[in-house]
C-alpha cells in the first residue's frame, strides 16, 4: 500500500467532501479565496469542507532545495482550521506521490476522503508531471461524478497573491507589503531558549526563539512586534540578525517585550511582526547600541499604538 493512502486511511470523513488541495503555504488571502468559496459550497450542498495539503513543499522533492516556509505545518493547520476547514489530511510529498497519475490521485481522494467535488485555483495542477491540469480534472469530474470549480486569483495594487510573491517581499523586509498579502500580521513561533544574554547586561532582556529549520525570517534588521507570552500581546522589539556589534554568530531572533516581568524560558512564544524599525548595523561600543535600543523602544511604542 502506498505511503498516502496509509495517511489517508487515517481520516474517517463522517460525511461527503468538497476540498482544495495544495500546499497552503502562509495561507494568504489568494488560498482564503479559495477557502471561502470552499466552505460555502460544502455548506449549500451539506458537504464537509476539507483540505488535503502537504508536509514538505513539492519543490523541495524536485529539486533538492529547501524552501523557507512562510508557516510551519502546525500553523498552517492552525490557520486552516480558524477560517472554517473543518477537515484537514496532511500528507508526506514523497517522489512516489509525485509519479502518482492524476487519475490515480483524484480516485484515492474519492475513495478516502469521499470527494464530490474539488474547488482549485487557475495555476493548480495535480499528479505526475503536472498533468491534472484544468482541463484535465475537468474531464475526470465528468467521468467520475465530482464537480469542479476554478476560483480566480487574488490580486492586490495589480500583482497576484502568492506565496514565492511573499517570501520575496520577507527578504527584502517590506513587512506592509507581506501582511497586506496574507491579510494578517507575519508570525513567528518557537521556544524560548537560553542565548549569550547580551541584551540583559545592556538592561533589555531578550527572548530568544529557537525556529523551525525551514521557517522564512524577514530581513535582518529591527522590527516592531506584537509578542504574545501569555493569554494577552504586548507591545515588543525584535532583532533579527547576526549582532555584529559583538562580533557576529548564527542568525537569531530576539524579543524585548516592553512592560512584562516574567520567565519565559523553556516556554512557546508567538510574535507578530508589524512594522520594520530600521537595519541591522554594527555600533562603535555597547553604549551606542544601549543608546540606539532605547530610541527602537520608543518608536515601537509610537509604531505599535498607530497599529492597535
Amino acid at each position: 500500500m502506498l505511503l498516502i493512502e496509509e495517511e489517508l486511511k487515517r481520516l474517517v470523513p463522517e460525511r461527503d467532501t468538497i476540498l482544495a488541495v495544495g500546499v497552503f503555504d502562509g495561507v494568504h488571502l489568494g488560498h482564503q479565496q479559495i477557502i471561502a468559496r470552499l466552505r460555502e459550497r460544502a455548506a449549500a450542498g451539506g458537504f464537509l469542507a476539507g483540505v488535503v495539503t502537504f508536509r514538505q513543499h513539492p519543490e523541495t522533492v524536485f529539486t533538492g532545495r529547501k524552501v523557507a516556509l512562510l508557516t510551519t505545518l502546525a500553523e498552517k493547520v492552525r490557520l486552516l482550521r480558524s477560517i472554517g476547514v473543518e477537515l484537514v489530511a496532511t500528507l508526506s510529498f514523497t517522489p512516489a506521490l509525485a509519479g502518482l497519475p492524476a487519475l490515480e490521485f483524484v480516485n484515492l481522494l474519492q475513495k478516502y476522503m469521499r470527494m464530490r467535488g474539488l474547488i482549485i485555483g487557475e495555476d493548480f495542477a495535480l499528479g505526475r508531471g503536472r498533468e491534472g491540469d484544468i482541463d484535465m480534472l475537468r474531464h475526470l469530474s465528468q467521468g467520475m461524478g465530482f464537480s469542479l470549480e476554478v476560483v480566480p486569483p487574488k490580486m492586490i495594487d495589480g500583482e497576484v497573491v502568492s506565496s514565492s510573491s511573499i517570501r520575496q517581499a520577507l527578504v527584502a523586509g517590506n513587512i506592509s507589503k507581506v501582511n497586506k498579502f496574507l491579510g494578517r500580521p507575519f508570525s513567528l513561533r518557537g521556544q524560548v531558549i537560553l542565548g549569550r544574554e547580551v541584551g540583559r547586561t545592556l538592561g533589555f532582556p531578550t527572548a530568544n526563539l529557537s525556529l523551525d529549520a525551514e521557517q522564512a525570517l524577514p530581513a535582518d534588521g529591527v522590527y516592531a512586534t506584537w509578542a504574545y507570552p501569555d493569554q494577552s500581546r504586548h507591545p515588543s522589539v525584535t532583532n533579527i540578525g547576526i549582532r555584529p556589534t559583538f562580533g557576529g554568530g548564527d542568525r537569531t531572533v530576539e524579543v524585548f517585550i516592553l512592560d512584562f516581568h516574567g520567565n519565559l524560558y523553556g516556554g512557546e512564544l508567538k510574535i507578530e511582526v508589524v512594522q520594520r524599525i530600521r537595519d541591522e548595523v554594527r555600533f562603535d561600543t555597547p553604549e551606542d547600541l544601549k543608546a540606539q535600543v532605547a530610541k527602537d523602544i520608543e518608536k515601537a511604542r509610537r509604531l505599535l499604538k498607530k497599529a492597535e
